[in-house]
């Protein structure tokens, strides 16, 4: 089992910058690939951004690309989403998800969740 716990989530100016968090604990959560998720209301859960653990390598959706950037402390088994830049439409419930399936962006290949932390951003 592995068990993530975002936080970080808050209100934020058009423009502004959060730093979300995903600690994550359990048994070898270090094979899972983490990523990052949001879901808007009316709307699907959509990827943002992942990395994996054993090469570094970091993946990002279109619409974040260059202004998301995903990172990880391992002293802390801790992931980071550094949000710049911030638009209204990047308001969601951001969600932190740990995976191991072929498919870096579906949701479908990523077995453990966060609660969920929200972030709403004001024009």
């Amino acid at each position: 089992q592995v068990q993530l716990v975002e936080s970080g989530g808050g209100l934020v100016q058009a423009g502004g910058s959060l730093r979300l968090s995903c600690a994550a604990s359990g048994r070898t959560f270090s094979r899972y690939r983490m990523a990052w998720f949001r879901q808007a209301p009316g709307k699907e859960r959509e990827f943002v951004a992942a990395f994996t653990w054993s090469s570094g390598t970091t993946y990002y959706a279109d619409s974040v690309k260059g202004r998301f950037t995903i990172s990880r402390d391992n002293a802390k088994s801790t992931v980071y989403l550094q949000m710049n830049s911030l638009k209204p439409e990047d308001t969601a419930v951001y969600y932190c998800a740990a995976g191991a399936g072929i498919g870096i962006n579906r949701k479908e290949v990523y077995d453990y969740w966060g609660q969920g932390t929200q972030v709403t951003v004001s024009s």
